[in-house]
């Protein structure tokens, strides 16, 4: 069973601080995704930093989200 994001953070050089329903916090970095479709949007520091929880996960302003098992597999955890 996947794990669900509660609380989401945006930090410096695209990177996230996500919070899971197991407490673990982790960093996830987006970089990879902005030369990807309409993640390219995400480069404007303002659409970037909207992030906000969207059910069990993480949506931007502009409608882009991320799937939680992507979010905790692709993340790592924080030190």
């Amino acid at each position: 069973m996947y794990k669900s994001v509660i609380s989401v953070s945006p930090l410096e050089e695209y990177r996230l601080e996500l919070t899971f329903d197991n407490q673990e916090i982790r960093l996830f970095d987006v970089k990879p995704y902005l030369d990807t479709g309409v993640f390219s949007q995400l480069r404007d520091l303002s659409i970037f930093k909207s992030v906000r929880i969207s059910f069990d996960s993480i949506e931007w302003i502009n409608g882009i989200d991320l799937d939680p098992e992507e979010l905790y597999l692709k993340s790592i955890p924080k030190k």
